[in-house]
Protein backbone atom coordinates (compact mmCIF):
# COMPACT_ATOMS: atom_id res chain seq x y z
CA UNK A 1 0.00 0.00 0.00
CA UNK A 2 2.91 2.17 1.04
CA UNK A 3 4.40 1.30 -2.34
CA UNK A 4 1.24 2.23 -4.53
CA UNK A 5 1.04 5.75 -2.83
CA UNK A 6 4.37 6.57 -2.90
CA UNK A 7 4.58 5.73 -6.68
CA UNK A 8 1.55 7.67 -7.31
CA UNK A 9 2.89 10.68 -5.27
CA UNK A 10 6.06 10.69 -7.48
CA UNK A 11 4.18 10.16 -10.66
CA UNK A 12 2.21 13.60 -9.33
CA UNK A 13 4.88 15.24 -8.33
CA UNK A 14 7.09 14.57 -11.70
CA UNK A 15 4.16 15.63 -13.46
CA UNK A 16 4.47 19.21 -12.05
CA UNK A 17 7.70 19.80 -11.83
CA UNK A 18 8.80 18.27 -15.65
CA UNK A 19 6.15 19.68 -16.93
CA UNK A 20 6.56 23.13 -16.61
CA UNK A 21 4.00 23.52 -14.14
CA UNK A 22 5.18 26.80 -12.03
CA UNK A 23 1.95 28.06 -10.95
CA UNK A 24 2.18 25.57 -8.24
CA UNK A 25 4.78 27.01 -6.40
CA UNK A 26 2.37 30.12 -5.82
CA UNK A 27 0.81 27.95 -3.69
CA UNK A 28 4.04 26.01 -2.10
CA UNK A 29 4.67 29.35 0.05
CA UNK A 30 0.91 30.36 1.14
CA UNK A 31 0.93 26.56 2.43
CA UNK A 32 3.58 26.51 3.94
CA UNK A 33 2.47 29.96 6.08
CA UNK A 34 -0.65 28.13 6.40
CA UNK A 35 0.80 24.69 8.22
CA UNK A 36 3.63 27.00 10.04
CA UNK A 37 1.95 29.75 11.18
CA UNK A 38 -1.72 28.44 11.40
CA UNK A 39 -3.38 31.60 9.85
CA UNK A 40 -5.35 30.93 6.82
CA UNK A 41 -5.46 34.82 6.70
CA UNK A 42 -2.32 35.48 6.45
CA UNK A 43 -1.60 32.95 3.78
CA UNK A 44 -4.10 34.21 1.87
CA UNK A 45 -3.19 37.65 2.04
CA UNK A 46 0.40 36.24 0.84
CA UNK A 47 -1.46 34.85 -1.87
CA UNK A 48 -3.68 37.46 -2.79
CA UNK A 49 -0.75 40.41 -2.92
CA UNK A 50 2.02 37.66 -5.32
CA UNK A 51 -1.21 37.47 -7.45
CA UNK A 52 -1.74 41.14 -7.54
CA UNK A 53 1.94 42.00 -7.98
CA UNK A 54 2.47 39.35 -10.47
CA UNK A 55 -0.91 40.70 -13.06
CA UNK A 56 0.62 44.40 -12.41
CA UNK A 57 4.21 44.04 -13.44
CA UNK A 58 4.30 40.47 -15.30
CA UNK A 59 6.73 38.83 -12.89
CA UNK A 60 6.83 37.22 -9.60
CA UNK A 61 7.32 38.81 -6.23
CA UNK A 62 10.64 37.01 -5.99
CA UNK A 63 11.96 38.55 -9.34
CA UNK A 64 10.90 42.04 -8.95
CA UNK A 65 12.45 41.95 -5.73
CA UNK A 66 15.71 40.47 -7.06
CA UNK A 67 15.61 43.08 -10.33
CA UNK A 68 14.79 46.02 -7.84
CA UNK A 69 17.88 44.77 -5.52
CA UNK A 70 20.23 44.62 -9.15
CA UNK A 71 18.90 47.86 -10.23
CA UNK A 72 19.87 50.04 -6.53
CA UNK A 73 23.72 47.93 -6.74
CA UNK A 74 23.78 49.25 -10.56
CA UNK A 75 22.99 52.74 -9.12
CA UNK A 76 25.07 52.64 -6.63
CA UNK A 77 28.28 51.19 -8.32
CA UNK A 78 27.32 54.21 -11.12
CA UNK A 79 27.16 56.86 -8.53
CA UNK A 80 30.78 56.03 -7.12
CA UNK A 81 32.16 55.56 -9.83
CA UNK A 82 30.88 59.22 -10.40
CA UNK A 83 32.16 59.98 -7.20
CA UNK A 84 35.96 58.83 -7.94
CA UNK A 85 35.46 60.68 -11.75
CA UNK A 86 34.52 64.12 -9.89
CA UNK A 87 37.46 63.37 -7.26
CA UNK A 88 40.06 62.65 -9.59
CA UNK A 89 38.88 65.57 -11.92
CA UNK A 90 39.86 67.59 -8.69
CA UNK A 91 42.82 66.46 -7.31
CA UNK A 92 44.39 66.85 -10.80
CA UNK A 93 43.31 70.44 -11.32
CA UNK A 94 44.41 70.96 -7.81
CA UNK A 95 47.89 69.44 -8.95
CA UNK A 96 47.84 71.86 -12.26
CA UNK A 97 46.82 75.27 -10.26
CA UNK A 98 49.83 73.84 -7.34
CA UNK A 99 52.19 73.69 -10.04
CA UNK A 100 51.39 77.10 -11.72
CA UNK A 101 51.34 78.90 -8.60
CA UNK A 102 55.09 77.47 -7.83
CA UNK A 103 56.10 78.43 -11.73
CA UNK A 104 54.79 81.88 -10.48
CA UNK A 105 56.23 81.99 -7.44
CA UNK A 106 59.44 80.69 -8.80
CA UNK A 107 59.39 83.25 -11.44
CA UNK A 108 58.93 86.28 -8.71
CA UNK A 109 62.01 84.66 -6.98
CA UNK A 110 64.26 84.88 -10.03
CA UNK A 111 63.01 88.53 -10.77
CA UNK A 112 64.07 89.34 -7.19
CA UNK A 113 67.34 87.29 -7.68
CA UNK A 114 68.51 89.19 -11.15
CA UNK A 115 67.45 92.44 -9.31
CA UNK A 116 69.68 91.38 -5.93
CA UNK A 117 72.81 90.40 -8.47
CA UNK A 118 72.40 93.47 -10.66
CA UNK A 119 72.60 95.79 -7.72
CA UNK A 120 75.48 94.10 -6.45
CA UNK A 121 77.21 93.75 -9.83
CA UNK A 122 76.33 97.31 -10.75
CA UNK A 123 75.41 96.11 -13.82
CA UNK A 124 72.65 98.97 -14.84
CA UNK A 125 75.10 101.79 -14.44
CA UNK A 126 78.34 99.86 -16.92
CA UNK A 127 78.56 100.67 -20.30
CA UNK A 128 80.13 98.12 -22.46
Amino acid sequence: MELRLFRILTIILSFFFLTGFVPILSFVGPGVTAITSGNIFKASAQYIIDQRIQKETGKNSLTLIKETLAEQTDKKIKKNSFDDDLRQLVETRIKMTRQKLDNQNLQKLLKKRFEVTRSILDLNNTTQ
